[in-house]
């Protein structure tokens, strides 16, 4: 079952409490890992030689490429949360 979708109906205050502080922690886990994702994948793909700042190609890059993996990964997301908003109803 996912957390997402587990009903807590049934559940004390105080468990319900601590549900809600899970999702809470695995929102910031997969944020973290979002940004870390896109940081190396934008890092490889835009600078080619580091160094002690960036020239305004690579900074136009950086942000090009961040930009680019937000909307696919919003999309992403988006047709997910549907996809389980159909199921879910099917049931």
């Amino acid at each position: 079952m996912k957390m997402d979708t587990l009903s807590t109906g049934n559940l004390s205050s105080s468990q319900q409490e601590f549900v809600q502080q899970v999702k809470q922690q695995i929102a910031v886990a997969n944020a973290q890992e979002l940004l870390q994702k896109m940081t190396e994948k934008c890092f490889k793909k835009c600078i080619g030689k580091p160094g002690t700042s960036l020239d305004s190609s690579e900074q136009k890059c950086i942000a090009m490429c961040m930009d680019r993996y937000m909307d696919s990964f919003n999309l992403v997301s988006k047709t997910y949360s549907e996809r389980l908003q159909r199921e879910s109803n099917r049931m």
